[in-house]
Protein backbone atom coordinates (compact mmCIF):
# COMPACT_ATOMS: atom_id res chain seq x y z
CA UNK A 1 0.00 0.00 0.00
CA UNK A 2 1.01 3.69 -0.60
CA UNK A 3 2.07 6.00 1.98
CA UNK A 4 2.08 9.49 2.25
CA UNK A 5 2.23 12.50 4.47
CA UNK A 6 -1.00 14.26 5.04
CA UNK A 7 -1.31 17.20 7.43
CA UNK A 8 1.96 15.64 9.46
CA UNK A 9 -0.11 12.11 9.83
CA UNK A 10 2.23 9.56 8.04
CA UNK A 11 -0.85 7.77 5.75
CA UNK A 12 -1.45 4.81 4.24
CA UNK A 13 -3.51 5.23 1.07
CA UNK A 14 -6.41 3.10 0.00
CA UNK A 15 -7.06 3.03 -2.94
CA UNK A 16 -8.40 -0.27 -4.21
CA UNK A 17 -11.94 -1.41 -3.90
CA UNK A 18 -10.39 -3.86 -1.38
CA UNK A 19 -8.26 -1.64 0.66
CA UNK A 20 -11.13 0.78 0.75
CA UNK A 21 -13.43 -2.04 1.86
CA UNK A 22 -11.08 -3.49 4.56
CA UNK A 23 -10.06 -0.13 6.07
CA UNK A 24 -8.91 -0.22 9.48
CA UNK A 25 -10.92 -3.51 10.33
CA UNK A 26 -8.86 -6.30 11.92
CA UNK A 27 -6.18 -3.47 13.50
CA UNK A 28 -5.95 -2.97 17.35
CA UNK A 29 -5.39 0.88 17.17
CA UNK A 30 -3.41 3.56 14.87
CA UNK A 31 -0.17 4.86 16.31
CA UNK A 32 0.19 8.61 16.92
CA UNK A 33 0.96 10.41 13.93
CA UNK A 34 -0.40 7.17 11.76
CA UNK A 35 -3.46 7.21 9.58
CA UNK A 36 -5.07 5.83 6.73
CA UNK A 37 -5.95 8.08 3.86
CA UNK A 38 -9.48 6.72 1.75
CA UNK A 39 -9.62 8.07 -1.48
CA UNK A 40 -12.90 8.25 -3.11
CA UNK A 41 -15.16 7.96 -0.23
CA UNK A 42 -17.18 10.93 1.60
CA UNK A 43 -19.11 8.41 4.14
CA UNK A 44 -17.62 6.00 6.73
CA UNK A 45 -18.67 3.50 9.16
CA UNK A 46 -16.73 1.60 12.38
CA UNK A 47 -18.67 -1.97 11.78
CA UNK A 48 -16.39 -4.48 13.17
CA UNK A 49 -13.73 -1.73 14.25
CA UNK A 50 -12.07 -2.39 18.34
CA UNK A 51 -10.71 1.38 18.73
CA UNK A 52 -12.31 5.13 18.18
CA UNK A 53 -11.02 7.36 15.42
CA UNK A 54 -11.12 11.18 14.01
CA UNK A 55 -12.19 11.03 11.24
CA UNK A 56 -10.65 14.21 8.57
CA UNK A 57 -13.15 15.02 5.55
CA UNK A 58 -10.75 16.65 2.91
CA UNK A 59 -12.29 17.81 -0.94
CA UNK A 60 -10.49 16.62 -4.08
CA UNK A 61 -7.62 19.16 -3.25
CA UNK A 62 -6.67 18.00 0.20
CA UNK A 63 -8.84 21.17 1.70
CA UNK A 64 -10.45 19.62 5.44
CA UNK A 65 -14.09 20.20 4.84
CA UNK A 66 -15.59 18.30 8.06
CA UNK A 67 -13.70 17.06 11.17
CA UNK A 68 -15.38 14.59 13.11
CA UNK A 69 -13.71 13.48 16.48
CA UNK A 70 -14.05 10.37 18.56
CA UNK A 71 -16.20 8.05 15.96
CA UNK A 72 -16.64 5.26 18.49
CA UNK A 73 -16.90 1.76 17.24
CA UNK A 74 -20.39 0.37 15.18
CA UNK A 75 -21.15 3.79 14.21
CA UNK A 76 -23.40 3.11 11.15
CA UNK A 77 -22.86 6.34 9.15
CA UNK A 78 -20.61 9.06 9.21
CA UNK A 79 -21.01 11.79 6.21
CA UNK A 80 -18.65 14.19 5.20
CA UNK A 81 -21.11 16.16 3.09
CA UNK A 82 -21.22 16.63 -0.60
CA UNK A 83 -17.83 18.02 -0.94
CA UNK A 84 -15.94 15.48 0.85
CA UNK A 85 -13.59 13.33 -1.64
CA UNK A 86 -11.43 11.52 0.72
CA UNK A 87 -11.32 10.72 4.44
CA UNK A 88 -8.42 10.66 6.34
CA UNK A 89 -8.45 7.88 9.64
CA UNK A 90 -6.31 8.39 12.36
CA UNK A 91 -6.68 7.20 16.17
CA UNK A 92 -8.88 9.53 18.12
CA UNK A 93 -7.37 12.13 20.46
CA UNK A 94 -8.99 10.15 23.78
CA UNK A 95 -6.96 7.17 22.46
CA UNK A 96 -3.99 8.90 21.58
CA UNK A 97 -3.80 10.25 25.22
CA UNK A 98 -4.08 6.68 26.72
CA UNK A 99 -1.14 5.28 24.79
CA UNK A 100 1.28 8.29 25.62
CA UNK A 101 0.83 7.58 29.21
CA UNK A 102 2.25 3.85 29.07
Amino acid sequence: MERKCINGVDAEVAKTFAERAKGLIGRTGLKPGKGLLITRCNCIHTFFMRFAIDATFMDRTGRVVKVVRNVRPWRAWVWGGWRARQVLETAAEDECRKTKGK
